[in-house]
């Protein structure tokens, strides 16, 4: 049995250290409530970039106030190895807890410097960085912003709550990027969602089912006040500072494909819940993408 939960809440947007403070406040929360492991929604830290979608003019070539926001959000993006990063370790061993968190990566240097990722990163409850996956694809206005990662933390890792791994938004929709994630073993998988919205949910409940191990469906919130400043919002939202742009809509999810806790959206709130791991054996009888579903005589999948 494993206890886990997700933590359905907003950052700071745009301020790392604020938001860093946050979170490492509601892993203590759940821990306290005896959480093994806790987990967060997409680029967390420090929030979704969500001026692409709700701000006229914010994808323009050359546009001063987007590149003064892109700035910000470099500027409190996280690196690795940072304070930051070992702040989140910390966090992790403090509390034994396995924490899975989304953020906004820098790189400073090496090869990819001066890119910023979308990532998810997985620590042990020891604080060890167990992985580290950059969104293969961003999605449309999303490559502004972002840089296409790689297939390195494409894998589930070992934990002290079992095999655990995840994927980003529209990585759920990459068959091959989800059968990579299958072959490596995942009993509790993280799909991170700005919004687990109804499409949301239909991928994140056809993994579960796929894959045959459980979903961690998990959003944010975020209100139309958190838009950056120097970016106007759409008309219609402009009258609406409290207006939710970003509803949560966090799920926990079976390896049959069936709700353990129903989608929660418009709601600050820990979401818990006990798995039984053992009910991956008995849904992988009736089908297993791994083993007898494989078919390896007619199907070969490679890894660049």
């Amino acid at each position: 049995m494993v206890k886990v939960a997700i933590v359905q809440a907003a950052p700071v947007f745009m301020n790392l250290e604020a938001s860093l403070a946050r979170a490492i406040e509601h892993i203590g929360e759940a821990a306290k409530d005896g959480a093994q492991v806790v987990v967060f929604g997409e680029t967390w830290l420090p929030g979704y970039p969500a001026w692409l979608d709700y701000c006229p003019g914010a994808a323009l070539w050359d546009h001063e106030p987007t590149k003064e926001v892109f700035g910000e959000l470099r500027r409190n993006s996280l690196s690795i190895p940072s304070r930051e990063a070992q702040m989140l370790a910390k966090a992790a061993g403090d509390h034994k807890v396995v924490l899975v968190i989304g953020a906004n990566e820098r790189v400073d240097e090496g090869q990819g410097n001066g890119t910023l990722y979308n990532s998810l990163l997985t620590f042990g409850s020891d604080g060890t960085l167990l992985n580290r996956h950059r969104k293969l694809v961003p999605t449309y206005t999303e490559r502004i912003v972002w840089g296409q990662g790689d297939g390195a933390g494409l894998k589930a890792v070992g934990s002290s709550a079992g095999r655990i791994g995840g994927m980003i938004c529209w990585e759920h929709w990459m068959p091959l990027a989800r059968q990579v994630l299958h072959d490596s073993g995942e009993h509790i998988h993280i799909a991170a969602w700005p919004t687990v919205h109804e499409m949301h949910q239909i991928a994140s409940r056809h993994y579960a089912f796929e894959g045959r191990c459980f979903v961690l469906a998990a959003g944010l919130l975020m209100k139309v006040r958190d838009l950056p400043a120097q970016l106007p919002v759409a008309s219609e939202l402009s009258d609406k500072p409290d207006q939710l742009l970003l509803r949560g809509g966090s799920t926990i999810i079976g390896p049959d494909g069936r709700y353990i806790v129903e989608p929660l959206f418009d709601e600050e709130r820990i979401i818990f819940a006990e798995l039984d791991l053992k009910a991956i054996d008995k849904e992988r009888m009736t089908l297993d993408v791994t083993g007898h579903y494989r078919r390896p005589d007619l199907f070969e999948l490679r890894i660049k």
